[in-house]
Parts: structure tokens; C-alpha cells; sequence
């Protein structure tokens, strides 16, 4: 008898030294069905050897990450042609999860792709490929590679084919029912004989796609729409030809028309399906349409144009009047507008100087200028937004779980009905075979879980491919769905609602001169990122005071900091650390604090030698869009709430400023996630609105995590909404979008439901006691092939969906 034990190979990061190597290694033995475990720590490899009766590689897996490490899989994304319904992706996703090596398969009907994550050390590409093509599709190459002109080849090709099918069906097709209708009995046998010549050569060549198809699946042990079509047509065809030949039939079995209308209506519908389904992905193709080919870069004295995946960074890169800008960069000389529509949805041209960021893919509209690049390749704000859409395009929502489950019993049950249909007319009721044979064949073609297949994926792909255009990146399908279920709105202030740019508006000096106080405040925040320390320093360089070094710099999260400047220690900090330091503040001077924090302002309180030297008003400017955003939110009925670090006295100003009734002020970077939980607990679905960085914790929190990007770096981990443009309308129109695209989800799937509910009784004849109502075959395939057309038609509806916040921005 055979070894049944496995050997699985996984990358693992973290190791550090032999012990890591060595809890790997315990932590893998002491799983029951591991035979052996050995661990590299050089190459960071393990291997195991298990009985696969006992353990399956998910378990290897979880131990590795259990004991504090992470095992290192890759993705990949195929593009898949010669699907049309939801039981082919189902088979390919099957047929890819039995593999030995597959971590994760998820293939979109919709944009016809599927994303694999594989572990490339048991199971290499070409070995999905392979297993992909003997399922019966095509593997038309991998997302990134040039594959776009071979997809778009293939994609007409198949149209064309198809197209040609649909002509010839209908060209014999319609005569033949027509003479069906208008002959008389006398001619029966002449017209069987006449048809069943016509007939025969174009059925098969309409039909030959259908049955192989159908029998790819039958051999894959699958059963698919293409074998109950198969099956549907195939019985009105055979039935023909016994009918002509008076073997058990007689010549009232004459359905030579019904079997290449039946074929023509169904190749009919698979056309305007897949050119339907062609446009659901134009907007992702119109991103990847944006990267230029070639960059001019200057060498020397030299122009030399070299193909875009040749520039390296710190190229210095020329860009004329109307080229594409090729990679990002920082502009190093000249000046020039440049459309930035395509990546940030902002119609109005930006004005780029030197020091300015630039992104690849956007317009150079009237100059000529050079820059540096500082991104290339797949770290691009272009490349990112293209791989975020992608893998949100690839990904699952909750509701998408009922369709998959309703497809996999839906032929099953299909089938079931059919034969019982066929059974009743016939057996029971004892209606003619003719009937009953009519009345299976209807009901095999009608019944279409392509339009529940579809439902889902084609409306998740168009609607994050319109959110992309719009500036808003969804990066997972799960979000949507969260996002239509919010009930509250948390917003950090400094960065989301104001511009996160504050300035000094006023200086109080305690006993010595206010450029003394600039001059010690400034030389302490000249080694501090924040905000706040940047308008000090900045005041002091318009005040043209030159710095002090400074020591000992230390920070005190959310209250202040710490350092040493020509000898003497400076604090500077709100009250919380002044409190904590033991240092005083007067009365007269707290007058003033509490004055300038009922105008809105942060105060920066300054120390010299332990005694309070002054004090700094720092204003932030509220972002013009913050308003109309909090009332947009209002419209929709949801809570708004702004957290911040500030006192209250400035965050309760601010809040009135902008419509904000609930304020929590105070609250350090790390307890803000706290506040957020406290929300949940309370049954609240909450979203945070913050800039993906300082609020990564808030963010990753939250129910939705809507991050607020610069429009040159999309790649903030946390959330999973990221607004490419600094604008906090943008999170309006994020949610809008959101609701929108549930909603069409929701409504393609109770088209689908309602479609087949309604429809395969009434081709079973449950209607024929009552109203002598019948549906004949080739009309119950017309009413499946419009079934799929009518869900994707709805679903690219949302291509010109524009959202109710941007519709009142333009007017």
C-alpha cells in the first residue's frame, strides 16, 4: 500500500534566532498527524511531513502564526474566458482548492478573474493554468502582464463567433416555423425530411459550444447550466429525429425548429451577456490605460526616450505639453498645470511647481518641466489604485454568500422539477407525451442561476470601478455592505475636518519678550512633525528669528514636549503636562488661555527654568467642504460625533462651526480607538473618518475605516474606504456610493429570484389548468438569455451613477 502522508513546504518571517526556530519546530510536533518538522532558519523555511487523514495544512498554518509568526503565501490574479454561468466559476474554483498548495480561491463571474492565494513553494502558476484549461476555460494570462490585447482578441473572436451562430440560427430557424405553421398535415412527412436536412448541420454548428461545454463539466463531475441546456436542446432534437423516423415518436414530435431557435435564443443571450459583461470592467482597464509606455529622461546634457519599465529613481524626467506624466516624482524645475481628474476625480487643473509632488498618469497640460522620479513600478499611486481596486473587485460581501448557496442547489432542484413536470403531465394527469416532453424542455432551458451568479459581482466591479473615478478606493467588497448598515459617524479633527495646517495668531509673554518665546518654543518644535510645531517654527522663520540647538528632545503623547535648550530645560505642552510638572500658571494668564480656547484656538503653553514664559494661540483652518459634509451625513440620518485631542473649550468652537453637536474632547491618539469600541458595545455601526496614520488604530477599529489620503500615497493599511483627495465630502460620497451599489445588489437578486420563481412553474404548466397558459421552449429560452442581460444592464447602470453630495457641489 502507498505512503499516504504529505509533505508541505512554507515560508515563515520573524525568525530571528535558533530558539525561534526551535518553538516553530515544538509547536508543529505537537500537532496530532505531524510526522516530522524541520525548520531553516537561514533560508526561513520549514517543512512538514503529515498524514493529511488527521491534519490538513490550515492547521500546520495556524500553528506557525499561533506561536508568533507569519507564513508568507502569494497572489495571483488569472483572467479566465469561456465562462457563462455561476456553476462554471464554481467549478474552477473547485477544481483550483483540490490542489495541493492553494490557500485561497475567489473567482468573479463579473470581471471575469480569478484571485488565488498559493503557497509558490508546492504549486507553481502553471500548474493552475493547466488545471484551469482541462476544466474547460481558458487561462488568457495574469493581471499585470500585457495580456490586454490578447484578452481583447479573444473577446471579439468569440463575439464574432457567437454573432455568426445567432445569424445562421435564425436565418433557418424562422422559415422553418413559419413553414411549421402554414403547411398542411398532408406535408408532415416531406417537411420532417426537409427539416430534419436544413436543420441538422446548423444545430450542431450553433449548438457545438453548448454540448462541449456541457460535457466538460460532466467530466469534471459538475453539473452547470451548460448541462441542463445541453440536455434541454439535446432532447428536442433527438425527439425530432425519432419523430421522423416513426421510432417510438410519431411525426407530432416535430421540434427541428424548436432545437435551433432553442440554441439560437440561448447563444443569444451568452452574446449580449458577455458584451454586456465587457463593459463592467472599463473602468478598471481605463486606469491601467493611463500608464504611459515610454519617459523621456535627461542623461547628461541628453534626452533619451527609454520604455517606462526601464526608469529608475532619481531619474531626472522631462515632460512636454500634453504628455502623460510617467512616473511620480517631485518637480525640479519649470512650472505647468496638470490634470489630475483621472486619479483624483478634480476636474480643475493643479498648478505644479518646483517642490512639488507629481503623480504618473495624470495630464501635463501647457509647459514644459522636469522632475525627479521618486516612485516607478508597482509602488506608483496609479499602480496602487489599480491593485486596490483589483483585489476589492476579487473579494466576497456577506450577501454574495445567499446567492452561491442558492446556485449550488438550484440545478439539483431544477432538475428534480423538470422531471417531476414531466412525470405528472404524463403519467398522471395523462397528458399527451407531446406536452409533457414540451413541458421538461421548457423547464431545463428557463431556469437561470447565471442571473443570481451575476447578481453580486458585475454590480461590486462597476460600482468600485466608479468609486475609483471618483476619488474613492473601496478595498473590500465586505465594506459596502457595512457601510449601508452605519449609524454613526466619528470624525478626527485636526487633518479630516480643518486642514490640519494651523498658524500662530497670537503671542503672550510672561516676563520676558515674545521673540524670546517664539525663539525657545521654535528651536524645541524644529525636531517635531506635528502640526502645531510646524506653524511655531514657521512663525518664527516669517519673524526672521534664528534657532537654538536643542537636546534631550523627549515627547509626551498628546500633551507636550520636553528639551534642553542653551542649557536650560524648556517645556512646552498643555495644562495636562504643566499639572504633571508641577508649574503654575497665574490667573491673569489663564484668563487669556481660556479666551483664546473659546475662539477656537489650541494653546500651546511655553516654560523656561520651570516657570510659565508664555503662551502660543494656534488656530486651525476649518476645510471649506467640512460643513456641507457634516449636513450631508445629517440628511442621512446618522449620528455625527468629532473626537479630538484637544480641549474642549476649542474642539466645542470648532464643532459649532462646522454642525457638530457631540464632542469628544481630550481624548490622547491611543484611547480614541476606546471611545470608538465604546460606541460598538453600545449597538452602534460606526465608521471613523481620520487620516490613516496617526488614527490607524481608530480606524482598524471601527466597523468602516475611512481614510483621508494626500492623493499621493492610497497605500494606508488601515481602513477600508481610502479617499485619494483630502476632502471630507469625499467620505459623504464614499457611504452614498456604498448605499447605492447594496441597493443594486439587492435588487439585481430579487430580479433573479423573483425571474426564476415566477418562470419555472409557469413552464412546468402550472398555469395550463387554469388559463390554458403553456411556455414554448424557444420563448422560454429568450425570457433566460434577457434574465442575465437584464441583472449586468442594471448593474452598468451604476457607471452614471453620480452621488447626491457631488451633484450639489456642482450646482
Amino acid at each position: 500500500m502507498a505512503n499516504a502522508e504529505k509533505k508541505i513546504e512554507l515560508r515563515v518571517s520573524g525568525m530571528t534566532c535558533a530558539t525561534c526556530a526551535s518553538a516553530i519546530k515544538k509547536a508543529l510536533l505537537n500537532i496530532a498527524g505531524v510526522k516530522s518538522a524541520s525548520v531553516n532558519l537561514g533560508s526561513e523555511n520549514v517543512i512538514v511531513e503529515y498524514d493529511p487523514k488527521k491534519v490538513n495544512p490550515g492547521d500546520i498554518e495556524k500553528a506557525v502564526t499561533k506561536t508568533g509568526y507569519a507564513v508568507i503565501y502569494e497572489k495571483v490574479v488569472f483572467k479566465i474566458g469561456g465562462m457563462t454561468c455561476a456553476m462554471c466559476a464554481q467549478a474552477i474554483e473547485n477544481a483550483l482548492k483540490a490542489l495541493d498548495g492553494i490557500i485561497s480561491v475567489n473567482v468573479n463571474l463579473g470581471s471575469e478573474q480569478a484571485y488565488v492565494t498559493f503557497n509558490s513553494s508546492m504549486i507553481s502558476v502553471s500548474d493552475m493554468k493547466k488545471v484551469i484549461e482541462d476544466t474547460g476555460y481558458r487561462a488568457l494570462g495574469l493581471e499585470g502582464e500585457e495580456t490586454e490585447e490578447l484578452e481583447k482578441k479573444v473577446r471579439e473572436k468569440d463575439l464574432k463567433a457567437k454573432l455568426y451562430r445567432i445569424l445562421i440560427g435564425f436565418t433557418v430557424g424562422i422559415p422553418l416555423m413559419i413553414l411549421m405553421y402554414v403547411l398542411p398535415e398532408s406535408y408532415m412527412e416531406q417537411l420532417s425530411y426537409l427539416s430534419l436536412i436544413v436543420s441538422t448541420p446548423v444545430f450542431i454548428f450553433i449548438s457545438y459550444p453548448i454540448f462541449t461545454a456541457g460535457y466538460h463539466a460532466l467530466k469534471n463531475k459538475n453539473l452547470n447550466m451548460d448541462v441542463m441546456y445541453s440536455m434541454g436542446i439535446g432532447v428536442a432534437f433527438v425527439s425530432s429525429v425519432m419523430g421522423t423516423f416513426q421510432i417510438v415518436l410519431t411525426r407530432d414530435f416535430m421540434f427541428y425548429e424548436t432545437a435551433v431557435l432553442l440554441a439560437t435564443f440561448l447563444m443569444l443571450g451568452r452574446y449580449l451577456e458577455a458584451k454586456a459583461k465587457g463593459k463592467t470592467s472599463e473602468a478598471i482597464k481605463k486606469l491601467i490605460g493611463l500608464q504611459p509606455k515610454t519617459a523621456t529622461v535627461l542623461r547628461g546634457s541628453e534626452e533619451k526616450e527609454i520604455p517606462i519599465e526601464d526608469v529608475q529613481l532619481q531619474d531626472i524626467i522631462l515632460v512636454r505639453p500634453g504628455e502623460k506624466i510617467p512616473v511620480d516624482g517631485e518637480v525640479i524645475d519649470g512650472e505647468s498645470y496638470v490634470d489630475e481628474s483621472m486619479i483624483t476625480g478634480e476636474p480643475v487643473p493643479t498648478m505644479k511647481s518646483k517642490d512639488d509632488k507629481v503623480v504618473g498618469g495624470t495630464l501635463n497640460k501647457n509647459s514644459v518641466f522636469t522632475f525627479r522620479a521618486t516612485k516607478i513600478g508597482k509602488d506608483t499611486v496609479l499602480a496602487q489604485i489599480i491593485k486596490l481596486v483589483n483585489d476589492a473587485q476579487g473579494s466576497k460581501p456577506p450577501v454574495q454568500m445567499l446567492a452561491d448557496t442558492a446556485v449550488r442547489y438550484f440545478i439539483p432542484v431544477v432538475l428534480i422539477i423538470a422531471l417531476a413536470s414531466f412525470c405528472v403531465w404524463y403519467l398522471l394527469l395523462g397528458s399527451t407525451l407531446l406536452f409533457a416532453l414540451s413541458s421538461l424542455i421548457a423547464v431545463l432551458v428557463v431556469a437561470c442561476p447565471c442571473a443570481l451568479g451575476l447578481a453580486t459581482p458585475t454590480a461590486i466591479t462597476v460600482g468600485l470601478g466608479r468609486g475609483a473615478e471618483l476619488g474613492v478606493l473601496i478595498k473590500r467588497g465586505e465594506a459596502l455592505e457595512r457601510a449601508e448598515k452605519l449609524t454613526t459617524i466619528v470624525f478626527d479633527k485636526t487633518g479630516t475636518l480643518t486642514k490640519g495646517k494651523p498658524e500662530v495668531t497670537d503671542v503672550v509673554s510672561v516676563g520676558i519678550d515674545e521673540k524670546t518665546v517664539l525663539k525657545l518654543a521654535a528651536s524645541v518644535e524644529k525636531n517635531s512633525s506635528h502640526p502645531l510645531a510646524d506653524a511655531v517654527v514657521h512663525k518664527a522663520q516669517e519673524k526672521m528669528i534664528s534657532l537654538a540647538e536643542s537636546t534631550g528632545f523627549d515627547t509626551f503623547g498628546g500633551k507636550g514636549v520636553i528639551a534642553t535648550v542653551e542649557g536650560n530645560e524648556i517645556v512646552l505642552g498643555n495644562r495636562l503636562l504643566f499639572n504633571e510638572k508641577h508649574i503654575s500658571i497665574s490667573s491673569d494668564v489663564e484668563e487669556k488661555i481660556v479666551r483664546f480656547e473659546d475662539e477656537g484656538k489650541t494653546v500651546v503653553l511655553v516654560a523656561w527654568k520651570r516657570r510659565l514664559c508664555g503662551v502660543i494661540g494656534i488656530a486651525d483652518i476649518i476645510k471649506e467642504t467640512a460643513p456641507q459634509a457634516i449636513q450631508e451625513f445629517k440628511k442621512m440620518r446618522l449620528d455625527v460625533i468629532m473626537i479630538t485631542g484637544d480641549n474642549n473649550r476649542t474642539a466645542q468652537s470648532i464643532a459649532r462651526q462646522i454642525g457638530i453637536e457631540t464632542v469628544q474632547a481630550e481624548v490622547l491618539p491611543v484611547d480614541k480607538a476606546n471611545e470608538v469600541k465604546k460606541l460598538q458595545d453600545g449597538g452602534k455601526v460606526v465608521a471613523f473618518v481620520g487620516d490613516g496614520i496617526n488614527d490607524a488604530p481608530a480606524l482598524a477599529q471601527s466597523d468602516v475605516g475611512i481614510a483621508i489620503g494626500s492623493g499621493t500615497d492610497v497605500a494606508i493599511e488601515s481602513g477600508e474606504i481610502v479617499l485619494v483627495k483630502d476632502d471630507v465630502l469625499d467620505a459623504v460620497v464614499a457611504v452614498q456610493l456604498s448605499r447605492k451599489v447594496m441597493a443594486r445588489i439587492k435588487q439585481n437578486l430579487f430580479w433573479a429570484f423573483a425571474y426564476n420563481t415566477a418562470l419555472i412553474p409557469v413552464a412546468a404548466g402550472v398555469l395550463y389548468p387554469f388559463f390554458g397558459v403553456t411556455f414554448r421552449p424557444e420563448f422560454a429560452g429568450l425570457a433566460m438569455a434577457l434574465s442575465s442581460v437584464t441583472v449586468i444592464s442594471l448593474s452598468l447602470l451604476l457607471k452614471r451613477y453620480v452621488p447626491p453630495a457631488k451633484k450639489e457641489v456642482k450646482s
